[in-house]
């Protein structure tokens, strides 16, 4: 990809388009701008979730039949309108999350990126292979607030199959753990309050997908364990890392005892 870019740039100096932005500084600004984050251009990926999730909604349907994803715990948790907010929210915090990593950190944009994607591929997969649905959202509701009508609007849109895992709850997570690992934001002077909001947002998000009978205790566990699995891949396990510390640590003593 990296060649690309070069070879699009050397064809770019010599065209019309770098005589024009020579004449022109803010176009010439932005041009620069677009070249030096032109590796925020894997996000073309997450083109693919889309047009697959929607593949998924119109094949499997209630008359194709599907698994159902319901246990006890879910009859007991209550439904709230007003969760629709941090449900709502989830797309500007990944959003905000990715725009902030593309601009602070490459190589943590790319981890980051990478957690995404390889979890929201597998759960299209788990959805291909083991086609699954809920069946306990509330059979009518009434528009006596505005909260209401957007719950009303997003059942609407969103069919109650292909749930497990819970992709609001994964990306949630995989966005809350890069945020926590940001060198950057750690050392940045709200950094402090901006992780306190992520988490109390996570959590606000995970638990939108239950009051809101969009998803079973069941997918957001499963979306806990692939956010683990996951995490291993991209960041590897704590296990391994403290494995290798071990090792140096001996290896330290062994050189301490040579001397």
């Amino acid at each position: 990809m990296g060649k690309f870019w070069n070879s699009l740039y050397q064809k770019y100096r010599g065209s019309k388009l770098y005589c024009y932005a020579e004449k022109h500084p803010r176009w010439k600004s932005f041009l620069e701008i677009l070249y030096r984050y032109r590796y925020g251009n894997v996000l073309w990926i997450g083109i693919i979730y889309p047009i697959w999730f929607k593949s998924l909604e119109s094949r499997i349907t209630v008359s194709t039949g599907y698994h159902i994803m319901h246990t006890h715990m879910d009859d007991l948790i209550p439904f709230c309108e007003w969760f629709i907010v941090p449900y709502f929210l989830w797309f500007i915090y990944i959003f905000a999350g990715l725009v902030y990593f593309m601009f602070t950190n490459k190589e943590d944009f790319y981890k980051v990126s990478l957690f995404l994607f390889i979890g929201m591929i597998a759960s299209l997969v788990i959805c291909e292979i083991y086609p699954n649905g809920t069946d306990f959202r509330p059979a009518y509701l009434s528009e006596k607030n505005i909260f209401m009508i957007m719950v009303k609007n997003l059942y609407r849109v969103d069919t109650p199959t292909n749930v497990f895992p819970s992709i609001h709850a994964y990306n949630s997570l995989c966005m809350h753990i890069a945020l926590l690992k940001s060198k950057e934001l750690r050392a940045a002077r709200y950094g402090k309050f901006v992780r306190y909001f992520s988490c109390f947002l996570c959590i606000f998000i995970c638990i939108a997908t239950l009051v809101l009978k969009q998803h079973s205790v069941l997918d957001v566990g499963g979306a806990i364990l692939l956010c683990f699995i996951t995490y291993g891949f991209v960041y590897g396990y704590p296990s391994f890392a403290l494995g290798e510390y071990w090792e140096k640590k001996s290896e330290g003593k062994e050189t301490n005892t040579i001397r």
